[in-house]
């Protein structure tokens, strides 16, 4: 089950050995395991996604950063 919620400060990830990328202000829609957080959104005609290890999930959403809608 999906839960919304919103980008509000910085909040990178990581595709693979890359480059942190930087995930842009805005609603996302989150899924949480165990082990990750799977967070989606669109940007006008495009849609991203991206996997995190759960710690660095609740980290970003008690720094502030996400904020769960619910």
């Amino acid at each position: 089950m999906s839960q919304a919620a919103q980008i509000l400060g910085k909040v990178e990830y990581r595709e693979g050995d890359g480059p942190m990328i930087v995930i842009r202000p805005g609603p996302i829609e989150v899924e949480t395991t165990e082990m990750d957080a799977m967070l989606s959104w669109t940007d006008e005609d495009t849609h991203g996604a991206a996997t995190m290890p759960i710690a660095d999930f609740q980290r970003y959403v008690a720094a502030g950063a996400i904020r769960l809608q619910g």
